[in-house]
């Protein structure tokens, strides 16, 4: 298996080679391929970029490594993303039984990071990984939803929105991160739960701040708004969040990106990372299944 969302987040390092007088030269720190497999310790290799000393090669030298870390946005150093991957790829076999090949939609307001998400648990599942925008998208042969919207409309678009949840439910061993308007359609959840629904619920603030830093433009329901980029997606999507907080609802498991930020003593959802964020998701729908067996269960007996 790969290594999941630890393979975007882990830190580069570098390593000293230093003779006895304190001389040395460096090098890089890298992972191999596969290195979650069966829960083993990453294998490092290391490459070096001259050539070492006579010291060091003939094995006289001490080996430090260090660890340089990127001040990316959630990273959270070595260790911690190696473990989170490790954690989550243990959750993911917990959950696949129960599973038993249903699809995963994940559904949420524009902005909440489905698509990440859902790439990172197809992973961690062996699922395939389908953007319904995307596939519609490649069905009417426009690149964009923007443009669909453009030059047909909202209804064109989400009658083809239908039609593909429809086949996708029809489906197995998906993960399928859907439109953030896709909860509006009752037939859609018709569709939707022949798997499991899994709601990303995202603090506004932390939404409008995301795509007012990405621009408005390829989100037709925002860019028409006046006023600055934060101003008008705080305030469309809390209109959209009214209309649509309900059927979001509806969902089998809500994971709530508030909640994690907090038990991890976060004062901002930004500082998660993809990974906390997908194995919450897990833990959600674990906790969904589980109940939903055990119901079952007394049913039949």
């Amino acid at each position: 298996m790969a290594a999941v969302a630890a393979a975007s987040s882990l830190p580069s390092c570098s390593f000293v080679g230093l003779d006895k007088t304190g001389s040395g030269n460096g090098g890089s720190l890298s992972f191999t391929e596969g290195f979650l497999d069966q829960g083993k310790v990453p294998a490092i290799r290391f490459r070096r970029r001259e050539k070492l000393d006579a010291s060091i090669r003939s094995g006289r030298a001490e080996l430090k490594i260090s660890c340089c870390f990127k001040k990316n946005s959630g990273s959270e150093g070595l260790h911690h993303s190696v473990d989170a991957a490790l954690i989550l790829k243990k959750k993911s076999e917990d959950v696949l039984p129960y599973l038993n090949g249903r699809c995963i939609f994940l559904v949420g307001m524009m902005g909440s990071g489905k698509s990440t998400v859902g790439k990172i648990l197809s992973e961690a599942l062996g699922y395939s990984f389908f953007d319904s925008d995307k596939l519609v998208e490649q069905a009417v042969g426009i690149s964009s939803v923007a443009q669909i919207f453009e030059q047909h409309s909202e209804t064109f678009f989400r009658d083809n929105e239908s039609k593909v949840l429809k086949d996708l439910s029809s489906m197995s061993r998906l993960v399928v991160a859907t439109g953030g308007g896709a909860v509006i359609r009752p037939i859609n959840w018709k569709h939707m739960k022949h798997g499991v629904t899994a709601w990303l619920d995202v603090p506004l603030e932390a939404l409008a701040k995301r795509i007012a830093a990405v621009g408005t433009a390829s989100r037709p329901l925002l860019h028409q708004e006046p006023g600055d980029p934060y101003t008008k997606a705080f305030k469309k999507l809390t209109a959209l969040s009214e209309q649509r907080g309900k059927a979001y609802a509806n969902a089998h498991a809500r994971v709530r990106l508030a909640d994690i930020a907090l038990r991890k003593g976060h004062g901002d959802v930004s500082a998660l990372t993809p990974t906390d964020i997908s194995l919450e998701a897990l833990v959600m729908i674990e906790h969904f299944l589980t109940e939903d067996a055990a119901i079952r269960k007394g049913q039949f007996i």
